[in-house]
C-alpha cells in the first residue's frame, strides 16, 4: 500500500471515528442538564441552560428551543415571555420548517440533520400552554383566538390523514380545551360545539379510547350542560341516548368553577433502535427491503432506479430508527379536596400513547426513506470501489477512488442515526377535574399518592370569582 493511499484510510477512519462518538449521542444526553433542572423543579435554572446549549442554538433545531423555553417560562410563571416564544414557534410552523435544501441534507447525512418540525401532538400541546398563558394574564380575547386556531389545525390534521379511522386525525383533549375556553368566555353556543365534537371523537373510536384515554365523564356533562342551557332539545335527548345517562341541571356555584389540570410525569424519551435489510428483486423486477426474518416488507422508491443506481453494490443494510422508552411517573394518582368535596381526576391526553402509536403508525413510510437513502449511498460506494479496482488493471495505482470508496462506506456505517429529539418537558399525561367554588377565598388540598402509597399533599388558595377558572399543577418526575 503506498504512502499517499495509507493517508487517505487513516483520514476516513478518523473522519468516521468522529462521527461515530458525535452518533452515540441521543438528543437526552444532549439536552441533559436542562432536563435534570426542569424535572427537579428548578425553573430559572432550567432556563439559564437552555440559553447556554450548544446544540440546542443550532438553526435546525430552533423549533424545539422555541418549545422549551415556553414551556420552561410557562413553569417559571413568567407567562407574557413564555407566549413570546410559543408565537415565534407558531410562526415558525405556519411558514413551513425547512424547504428543498433541508430535505436533500436529510437524504445525504441522516434525519438529526435535518429542520426539527414536531410531532403533530406536540404542536396542539404549543395551543394548550398559550391558552392557559393567555387566561392566567386575563388575556381573554387572545384565548379565544386560540380556540380558533385550535379548529384550524384540527382541519389540516383531518386533511393530512383524510379522517382514517387508524391515524391521529383529530386530538380530543384540544377540542375539549377548546369547549372550556369558549365556556370561559360566556360563548355557550361554540362551546357546545366543541364538546360534541370532542365526545364524537371518543364514540367514534373502539370501546370510546382515543390514543390511551377513555372519554372523561365530565367531558359528557358538559356537553349535556351545554345542549341543555343552549335549548338544543333534540341534541341534549340524542346525547342522553349516547351516553346512557339523564342529565339533571343545576345552578352553577356562587364563586363559579375551577378546571384543574394535573400534568403528571414527563414524556418518553427518543433512543436509536437498529435494523438490518436486504434489498431483493421481486419475481415481477420490482425491488424491496426485507429484514432477516421477512416480517417486514418495505417497497424501494423507484425515483432513483435512472440515476445510475446499482443493486450489485447492495448487500445488507443496517438503518436505524428512533424507539420511545416510557419514564413510569413518580405520582400514580391524585385528589382534590374542596372544602366537604373530594374530587377525582379523570385522564384527557395520554402523550406516552401518542408518542408511541404514532411513532409506529409512519414506520413502514419513514423506514423506506432510510433505507433508500442507504441503498443509494451502498450503490454511489461500489461504483467508486469498483472503478478502483478496474484503473488498478491498467497498471495504475488509483489510491485516490479506493480511498473515496472505503471512506464512503465507513461514513456511511457511521453517519447513519436516528432522529431522537422531540419536546420532552411535555408530561406523560394530563388528567383534569372541575370543582366548584366559593366566593371569596377557597382553600384546596391536591393529595398526591405514590406508587408505594405514600401521600404527600399541596395546599392551594384560589378566590372565587363567579367566573370560570383554570389551574394546571405539574409533577414532572
Amino acid at each position: 500500500m503506498t504512502h499517499n493511499r495509507m493517508n487517505i484510510i487513516k483520514a476516513s477512519f478518523f473522519s468516521g471515528l468522529v462521527l461515530f462518538l458525535f452518533g452515540c449521542s441521543s438528543y437526552n444526553d444532549m439536552i441533559a442538564s436542562y432536563y435534570k433542572q426542569i424535572s427537579a423543579g428548578n425553573y430559572e435554572e432550567a432556563n439559564k441552560e437552555l440559553d447556554k446549549n450548544k446544540f440546542l442554538q443550532k438553526p435546525r433545531n430552533k423549533l424545539l428551543f422555541l418549545m422549551e423555553k415556553g414551556k420552561a417560562s410557562h413553569l417559571a410563571g413568567d407567562y407574557e415571555e413564555s407566549n413570546a416564544y410559543f408565537n415565534q414557534a407558531d410562526l415558525l410552523l405556519e411558514n413551513r420548517i425547512g424547504g428543498t435544501m433541508d430535505a436533500v441534507v436529510g437524504t445525504l447525512v441522516n434525519p438529526m440533520t435535518q429542520s426539527y418540525k414536531g410531532e403533530d401532538f406536540e404542536q396542539f400541546m404549543i395551543h394548550y400552554y398559550k391558552a392557559l398563558n393567555y387566561a392566567f394574564l386575563d388575556k381573554n380575547e387572545d384565548a379565544v383566538v386560540e380556540a380558533r386556531r385550535i379548529s384550524l389545525q384540527s382541519q389540516e390534521q383531518d386533511v393530512k390523514f383524510n379522517g382514517k379511522e387508524n391515524r391521529y386525525s383529530k386530538d380530543a383533549f384540544s377540542l375539549m380545551l377548546q369547549g372550556l375556553i369558549y365556556e370561559r368566555d360566556g360563548d355557550i353556543n361554540n362551546a357546545f360545539i366543541a364538546y360534541r365534537n370532542a365526545a364524537e371523537v371518543y364514540l367514534n373510536s373502539k370501546n370510546e379510547t382515543w390514543y390511551g384515554t377513555k372519554m372523561p365523564e365530565q367531558l359528557k356533562q358538559d356537553v349535556l350542560k351545554t345542549a341543555y342551557l343552549n335549548g338544543f332539545t333534540a341534541e341534549l335527548d340524542r346525547f342522553e341516548d349516547l351516553f346512557k345517562q339523564k342529565y339533571n341541571h343545576s345552578e352553577t356555584a356562587e364563586g363559579g368553577e375551577l378546571v384543574f389540570f394535573w400534568e403528571n410525569g414527563l414524556a418518553p424519551v427518543k433512543r436509536q433502535e437498529e435494523f438490518f435489510f436486504s434489498l431483493i428483486k421481486g419475481s415481477t423486477g420490482d425491488l424491496f427491503f426485507s429484514n432477516l426474518g421477512g416480517t417486514i416488507i418495505i417497497p424501494f422508491n423507484h425515483a432513483y432506479s435512472g440515476t445510475g443506481f446499482n443493486l450489485e453494490g447492495v448487500e445488507s443494510l443496517r438503518a436505524t430508527y428512533p424507539k420511545y422508552v416510557a419514564q413510569t411517573p413518580y405520582y400514580s394518582s391524585a385528589t382534590l379536596v374542596n372544602g366537604q368535596q373530594t374530587a377525582s381526576f379523570e385522564k384527557v391526553e395520554d402523550i406516552n400513547e401518542l408518542a408511541f402509536k404514532t411513532l409506529e403508525q409512519r414506520f413502514i413510510k419513514e423506514m423506506g426513506k432510510v433505507l433508500t437513502r442507504l441503498a443509494v449511498k451502498k450503490s454511489a460506494e461500489y461504483v467508486l470501489r469498483k472503478s478502483a479496482k478496474e484503473s488498478g488493471k491498467d497498471g495504475k495505482d488509483n489510491a485516490l477512488l479506493e480511498g473515496l470508496g472505503f471512506g464512503m462506506q465507513l461514513y456511511g456505517l457511521l453517519s447513519e442515526k436516528a432522529d431522537t429529539r422531540n419536546w420532552q418537558s411535555l408530561p406523560a399525561n394530563i388528567n383534569y377535574t372541575r370543582v366548584p367554588l366559593q366566593k371569596g377565598i377557597n382553600t384546596l388540598t391536591l393529595e398526591l399518592k405514590d406508587a408505594a402509597g405514600v401521600e404527600e399533599t399541596k395546599t392551594l388558595s384560589i378566590t372565587g370569582t363567579g367566573k370560570l377558572q383554570f389551574y394546571n399543577y405539574s409533577t414532572l418526575r
